[in-house]
């Protein structure tokens, strides 16, 4: 890395504690730009991992599970420059809402780039939708 600078893995206390499944919340890499790589953020709430039984406040939450990691890292959602969604059973109604809830977060005239994965099931049981992420900073 230039200038010595190493990743540093942000885990944030908000969130439930990723070790024990592998992975991390996010990294950043600065070089020469602070560029933070997140991984999929579902809607579950909190240490328990909570999930809600419906898809909206499963996005929703998941969104608000985003915002904090990009908090973390000093950034916010304008500084998402690509996304990757994860849906399961995904149908029109469910696109509708994602939709929905993306235009309360991002401007609508600079939007991420996306991409969207129907998907049979996820990690866990009720787990209806994920989002990662990659943010840039200058």
């Amino acid at each position: 890395m230039e200038n010595n600078k190493q990743p540093q893995l942000i885990n944030p206390t908000a969130l439930f504690n990723p070790s024990p499944y592998g992975f991390s919340h996010s990294i950043s890499v600065d070089s020469p730009f602070r560029m933070c790589f997140i991984s999929g953020q579902s809607g579950g709430v909190g240490e328990n991992h909570v999930l809600a039984d419906d898809f909206k406040t499963q996005v929703q939450n998941a969104l608000k599970n985003l915002k904090i990691v990009l908090q973390n890292h000093s950034m916010t959602f304008e500084n998402v420059v690509k996304i990757t969604l994860l849906i399961v059973d995904n149908n029109p109604e469910k696109l509708e809402i994602w939709a929905e809830e993306a235009k309360k977060v991002w401007n609508p005239t600079f939007l991420p780039t996306s991409t969207l994965i129907p998907v049979s099931q996820l990690a866990l049981p009720g787990m209806l939708f994920e989002i990662d992420a990659i943010a840039v900073k200058s």
